[in-house]
């Protein structure tokens, strides 16, 4: 019997946790941050406020107490919010074990460190002596269409060959299929970034400009998130796949894409509070991504000028029809 704990309970979180629990072999519990909400997914049986539409079935467990999910579980799943992470992380360190290991499925990247959510694990668990195992987990994956059971083909990468091996045989299913990878940098970067161009896409559909303009920004939304990844570390073969061309053209087109959904309402003229207030509490990860995607390329000397405008708007009021004739104005180049 694998023991899982989930720690996460919104949308993301409780796909994985519906996802495994219809597997044989399987002792799963999901964690909520908060305790009333946690009770309120034990009474009913669903997640009305992230996930809605889908019974929790009795053998998922259910808490609102993180060190109770640590002590049930060898494997810990962290899908909070980027933002969030560490706070879980120092919640969760004086319950961690030499034999845990830990997957990372959430994307985003942290303020004001730039790092990575798998850097973060590890400053963390290396503060408490410990040398876990970490992988991460990403690709083009709606939460709605995992917990339908819908056919999903996502990465997991670890420098951890066999904790990679060993998340791939446990989390596969007949909808949903996992790949190995040990370019843990090129998938979390390509999960991150593609939330701040999937804004970008969504300003354009509200700003009512054509297909044209959407093919060049994800076109050259996927070469600005390659330069910065292998100035990083990671491979450009990485960018191509899943976790990256993947997951890009997912969250710039799909209409279940909280960041295309935000991109939509800036274009169409809604200022930033008005959309964060939209979401009711929901997580668009490229609001929080942008400024830190930002800071990142500029310790790198990498060149993002869609992040470079996202951020203009985010941040510091820029029109976003402005923003696109800037990118248009730019001074010829090489493709």
């Amino acid at each position: 019997m694998s023991r899982i704990a989930i720690l996460g309970a919104g949308a993301w979180g409780t796909a994985l946790a519906l996802s495994l629990t219809r597997r044989d072999g399987h002792e799963i519990i999901l964690w909520s941050h908060s305790p009333a909400h946690a009770a309120e997914l034990a009474a009913t049986r669903t997640n009305t406020k992230y996930l809605p539409g889908f019974t929790l079935p009795a053998s998922l467990q259910i808490t609102g107490s993180v060190q109770l999910a640590a002590d049930n579980a060898e494997l810990l799943v962290f899908v909070t919010p980027s933002e969030h992470l560490r706070a879980t992380m120092l919640a969760l360190a004086p319950s961690l074990r030499a034999d845990h290991s830990i997957l990372s499925a959430a994307k985003g990247l942290e303020n004001v460190t730039f790092m990575r959510t798998s850097q973060v694990i590890a400053e963390v668990t290396t503060a408490c002596s410990l040398q876990l195992p970490i992988a991460v987990l990403s690709g083009p994956s709606f939460a709605q269409e995992v917990a339908a059971d819908m056919p999903t083909a996502v990465t997991v990468a670890s420098k951890n060959a066999a904790l990679a091996q060993h998340i791939q045989r446990e989390f596969s299913s007949s909808s949903l299929r996992l790949y190995t990878n040990d370019d843990v940098i090129g998938v979390e970067l390509g999960g991150a970034l593609k939330n701040v161009v999937a804004l970008s896409a969504g300003i354009v559909s509200g700003l009512g400009l054509g297909y044209n303009t959407s093919a060049a920004l994800i076109t050259r939304g996927i070469a600005e998130i390659t330069r910065l990844a292998i100035a990083c570390g990671g491979r450009p073969q990485t960018l191509a796949g899943l976790s990256g061309m993947g997951d890009l053209v997912l969250t710039c087109t799909g209409s279940l894409s909280r960041n295309r959904t935000a991109g939509i309402e800036l274009g169409m003229g809604r200022t930033l509070p008005e959309v964060l207030a939209g979401l009711h509490g929901r997580v668009a990860e490229g609001i929080h991504t942008t400024a830190a995607a930002l800071g990142l390329a500029r310790t790198h000397g990498v060149e993002m000028p869609i992040t470079e405008q996202m951020d203009a708007i985010l941040n510091h009021g820029k029109p976003p029809m402005d923003a696109i004739r800037d990118l248009m104005s730019r001074p010829g180049r090489d493709e």
